[in-house]
């Protein structure tokens, strides 16, 4: 049976996790601004009861929020990828899940080699609760026969309670909890597929499996295909098989804007080892680096600036020094005093697979100890977060 592992409210309960006086109380996830304004990104089951959702504004709910006591975090990207490769090493440690893969920062697939429901919701178990013994953070459990129905059985599990938090979805009862699924809630169908399907009278998760492949086929592409075909109990879906990037990105809107250069500094060096990581995951090189920066558009009454450059390598790299050196040599090309910086980014682009690196008649391949040093920065900052290792001047 396949597996799907849902962190509940993940930004809000890993909040609560490192911040334990924080159990039991209302607290939300908001990202920041200069102005003190953001929105809800996450919040715990108590500041749900207050009325609170995802997606509003703060400053909506200011008064809300400071009558009941809501504690607001401010949004931790680095802390939540941290909590979920404990949660992935936790897991595979554990060996109890076969083929497990990480899909998001919040959620995870594999698959249990056992058809007894009984058996099957024992060891969901074991696995639930020793995520929440490692990291404290709670976590619902889907089994069915493919991907998409274990996505559609954590559907179940979240939403009632009277699963415990572990919905297993044999076939005899697959056509009963599609018929409650609105084809909105089906993994893989989105926004526009939605209206395609409601515009075929098609409303239910049942309906869309009743209906003909060829009716599917001249509808969707094979993605939706394949979904149609998981729904209806055939797996499909290869999860390992990743394809390249054609480019990497990694940029950030600042919670504050800055004109500070060597605080620019630091962040694209942060950006160029995000990107270099990835580009190492899926083992290629790149040969073209992309910098750019850019002022508040949405404020009027300062000075605008933006700008970006692409500067080509002498040869394909994933050497995270050599890439900074390049990213950094840009970034002063660009800058400008007397801005107001609100967002920067790196791109690495003309990327090739590392096997099939094209050199010219000049270049040299890279040294066995830079790639030896990249390995073994990688392996830490996975073990131990973001940045345990970081490059400097």
């Amino acid at each position: 049976m396949y597996l799907h592992i849902d962190c509940n409210t993940f930004f809000a309960s890993c909040e609560v996790a490192t911040q334990p006086h924080l159990e039991g109380q209302p607290v939300v996830v908001a990202n920041d601004n200069e102005n003190g304004g953001g929105i809800i990104l996450a919040l715990t089951p108590e500041a749900k009861a207050l009325g609170l959702k995802r997606g509003i504004p703060l400053f909506q709910v200011r008064n809300l929020l400071k009558l009941n006591h809501v504690t607001i975090c401010p949004v931790n990207h680095k802390k939540y990828r941290q909590i979920s490769r404990q949660i992935m090493q936790s897991v595979i440690e554990q060996d109890i899940v076969q083929d497990f893969v990480q899909y998001s920062v919040d959620e995870f697939f594999g698959i249990l080699p056992l058809d007894n429901p009984h058996e099957l919701r024992l060891y969901a178990d074991k696995v639930k609760s020793l995520i929440f013994q490692r990291t404290r953070i709670p976590v619902s459990c889907g089994l069915s026969q493919s991907y998409t129905l274990a996505k559609v059985a954590t559907h179940f599990a979240k939403h009632y309670a009277g699963y415990g938090g572990i919905c297993v979805l044999m076939p005899e009862n697959r056509e009963k909890a599609l018929s409650l699924l609105d084809v909105a809630d089906i993994w893989g169908i989105g926004r526009k597929n939605r209206q395609k399907l409601y515009d075929q009278g098609i409303h239910t998760a049942l309906q869309f499996i009743h209906c003909p492949e060829s009716q599917i086929k001249s509808l969707f592409s094979i993605a939706g295909v394949n979904t149609w075909r998981e729904l209806n109990g055939t797996p499909c879906i290869d999860l390992r098989r990743t394809s390249r990037q054609s480019s990497i990105s990694h940029s950030r809107t600042f919670a504050y804007m800055t004109d500070n250069l060597p605080e620019l500094e630091t962040q694209i060096r942060h950006f160029v080892a995000q990107c270099a990581f990835k580009l190492r995951e899926q083992k290629s090189v790149c040969q073209q680096v992309t910098v750019f920066l850019c002022t508040n558009r949405h404020r009027n009454d300062l000075a605008q600036y933006r700008n970006g450059v692409t500067t080509r390598l002498p040869s394909p790299t994933s050497d995270t020094p050599a890439l900074i050196q390049a990213a950094l040599a840009i970034l002063h090309s660009i800058f400008r005093p007397g801005f107001l910086y609100k967002q920067a980014g790196v791109v690495l682009g003309d990327i090739s697979d590392v096997k099939g690196m094209q050199l010219d008649l000049f270049s040299e391949p890279e040294d066995e100890r830079h790639r030896r040093l990249m390995q073994v920065t990688d392996t830490l900052n996975q073990k131990f977060g973001d940045n345990t290792i970081s490059f400097g001047k």
